[in-house]
């Protein structure tokens, strides 16, 4: 007869679900899981979102070295308008020009030779980061392009043509948005649906009567033991090779912390040295002018004359 602690463990077991990092590059391209996709989009980007496919590219290949690279998607959002969207689980610690440069392969790989620039859609990038980017309070960031009157601090609208007519349109309604979700910097309670994805993203945690988009969906979807055992083989090699990548950036930013100090203890002692010369050169010019101070009053010479050669005042040498 079984334990409450073995029925625990088998409970958690059951209910251990996959990294979304490896959800996103395996099981969520099948369209039969788009669901998931799809509640992930609508919750981060804040409207309705349907996926239409996935964008094959070189970086989408299923390759032993594709762990870190990125899942392009072909959406529609609420208002019928076609977008790409680039999602990135980026761990390099050149991370912005890395998202710049998945947005720019985003853009030219899929407007075709000969096309009009009319055929570029907006992309928005979505940057899953499971590592310290820098400083800041929030756990999500959303940034695009504007152009901002130097003088007027004005936002400049754009002339473009569509359908036939003359419009205005805003630059941020054609430029892309990045979006920066970090992962490590949640520590919320999971309340609402943004929450509970973040949650999710952070440690693996689906709330049982969860009604967040996707969620509920992937609850079923994500579960560890319903991949066969060569799915599992394969997604714990793949955490394993997170663990390895999360290390080597550790100890390379831990290396350059103690080399920076160490750096810092030599500049010291150089400008100690260099610092206690100059002091001892400079009390030895005083204790030189007091002695000849001192030697110039008992010759009787006068202490204006005294002043002028050693710049002491008769207190200071009598």
């Amino acid at each position: 007869m079984e334990s409450n602690n073995e029925k625990k463990f088998m409970r958690e077991m059951q209910d251990r679900y996959i990294r979304f990092d490896w959800a996103i590059k395996r099981l969520l391209r099948q369209k039969a899981n788009f669901d998931v996709l799809e509640g992930f989009l609508t919750v981060f980007l804040g409207e309705k979102i349907t996926i239409m496919e996935l964008l094959e590219s070189e970086s989408n290949q299923l390759s032993a070295d594709d762990k870190f690279n990125r899942v392009d998607i072909k959406a529609m959002n609420s208002k019928g308008e076609i977008i790409i969207i680039e999602v990135q689980n980026t761990r390099e610690l050149y991370y912005l020009e890395r998202i710049l440069y998945g947005v720019a392969k985003a853009i030219t790989e899929h407007v075709h030779l000969g096309d009009s620039y009319a055929q570029v859609k907006k992309v928005y990038s979505i940057s899953i980061l499971y590592f310290d980017i820098g400083i800041g309070q929030d756990y999500l960031y959303h940034g695009q392009n504007q152009f901002i009157g130097v003088h007027s601090k004005d936002r400049l609208l754009i002339n473009v043509k569509e359908r036939n007519a003359i419009v205005s349109r805003l630059p941020s309604e054609i430029f892309p948005e990045y979006i920066l979700i970090r992962v490590n910097e949640f520590n919320k309670v999971a309340v609402t649906p943004l929450e509970e994805w973040m949650k999710y993203l952070k440690d693996g945690t689906i709330q049982p009567n969860t009604t967040a988009p996707g969620l509920s969906e992937a609850r079923e979807k994500l579960r560890y033991y319903s991949m066969s055992t060569a799915e599992r083989h394969a997604y714990d090699e793949h955490l394993n090779a997170v663990m390895i990548q999360n290390d080597v950036l550790g100890s390379a930013k831990l290396e350059g912390l103690i080399e920076g100090r160490e750096e810092g203890r030599k500049q010291g002692r150089e400008e100690g040295r260099k610092q206690g010369l100059e002091e001892g050169r400079k009390e030895g010019r005083e204790e030189s002018n007091r002695a000849n101070a001192k030697k110039m009053k008992a010759l009787g010479i006068s202490a204006d004359i005294i002043r002028q050669v050693t710049g002491l005042e008769p207190e200071e040498y009598d």
